[in-house]
């Protein structure tokens, strides 16, 4: 069975509809992917936890450098309800495919 998630990296709240709240931890592969804002570059973080009859048997991160989106403006608010645009970095598109 292959399937293809696309997740847009960013950090506002916003409702996940195939965000799993737990894990079945007798035989699991949890993987979460990141990206971190250096720069002039951005660090793909890949964290891999591999779950076996409800123990952790092994942990595996890895972080490779990737090239920079660059720059975005974008409009916020703040408390008093004042607009500013303010320069953010641009996120990567996360697409996976699990078979």
């Amino acid at each position: 069975m292959i399937f293809l998630v696309s997740v847009s990296s960013c950090n506002e709240k916003e409702y996940k509809e195939d965000e799993v709240n737990s894990i079945d931890k007798k035989s699991a592969i949890e993987t979460e992917l990141s990206v971190q804002h250096i720069d002039t570059a951005d660090v793909l973080i890949t964290k891999h936890k591999i779950w076996k009859d409800k123990k952790l048997v092994k942990e595996i991160i890895k972080r490779d450098t990737v090239p920079s989106l660059g720059d975005t403006l974008m409009e916020t608010e703040d408390k008093d309800g004042i607009s500013h645009t303010v320069h953010t970095k641009k996120d990567y598109e996360f697409y996976i495919t699990v078979q």
